[in-house]
């Protein structure tokens, strides 16, 4: 957590640069290299995609070569979506963080506690899935709970209440419902959200930075992916982004 406020303030910047490369290896590799050059001045921390790295041969080399290439003051949130619970949760836990040595990663709480608590480690930060970006026809993220709600804000109770007790647990809340995205604040309104869906996925920016900002003008990471991955010059798309998202945020940190 402090890595990531110290980062934020530095960087005046609350871009998160999604990792999702695709193409031949070679090509990868070369490409994962010049985005990371090209948007650390910008980025507040970077999001390696687990799946984009182990569907290739040698993706775990892959990944830690690209995790050791980020300058050590930007935080790395392995996006893998871990959801298992006892001793699987704890390798998978060695793995993302003394393997790859990622600082934060990305939780399914379906099976609830026992899948948080194993990535909850001093100096390490989970992101719960909470609401995420996808519109699927029967989302059990939507299923409505009888005391009122959803299954949605269940999930960010229990992440709140894990931050309580652990510290450095946040959420994971899609751009593509703002109004969604206002209720997970309403919910937990000191947590930082990870965000995605904004651009690819068709999430208003200014809609979401209205409805998830804390009062200190922080509180979200806004993550990019294929905007970047796919820009002529990487660098000049996250100053331009980070640029827009400062428009809404009343004060700088």
């Amino acid at each position: 957590m402090e890595k990531l406020i110290q980062r934020t303030q530095a960087a005046h910047s609350l871009l998160c640069v999604g990792l999702d490369p695709t193409g031949d290896d070679q090509q990868v590799a070369r490409r994962l290299a010049e985005v990371i050059d090209q948007t650390s001045p910008y980025a507040a921390a970077f999001k390696p995609n687990l799946a984009f790295f182990l569907s290739r041969e040698d993706g775990v080399k892959l990944l830690r070569e690209t995790v050791q290439r980020i300058p050590e003051s930007i935080p790395v949130i392995l996006d893998g979506k871990f959801g298992d619970i006892a001793n699987t949760a704890d390798h998978y836990a060695r793995f993302a963080y003394d393997v790859i040595g990622a600082d934060a990663v990305t939780v399914n709480p379906y099976m609830g506690d026992d899948a948080i608590v194993p990535f909850a480690r001093p100096g390490k930060m989970v992101f719960v899935l909470a609401k995420t970006s996808n519109k699927p026809a029967h989302s059990l993220q939507d299923v409505a709970l009888t005391r009122g709600g959803y299954l949605s804000d269940c999930a960010a109770q229990v992440a709140r209440k894990l931050d309580e007790q652990h510290g450095g647990i946040g959420l994971v809340v899609g751009a593509t419902n703002a109004e969604a995205v206002a209720r997970m604040r309403s919910l937990s309104p000191e947590q930082w959200f990870l965000v995605p869906g904004v651009g690819a996925q068709g999430g208003d920016l200014e809609a979401t930075l209205r409805a998830g900002l804390r009062p200190d003008s922080a509180g979200l990471l806004i993550n990019t992916s294929r905007a970047l991955w796919q820009a002529a010059d990487a660098g000049a798309a996250a100053r331009e982004l980070v640029e827009q998202i400062n428009q809404f945020r009343p004060v700088l940190a």
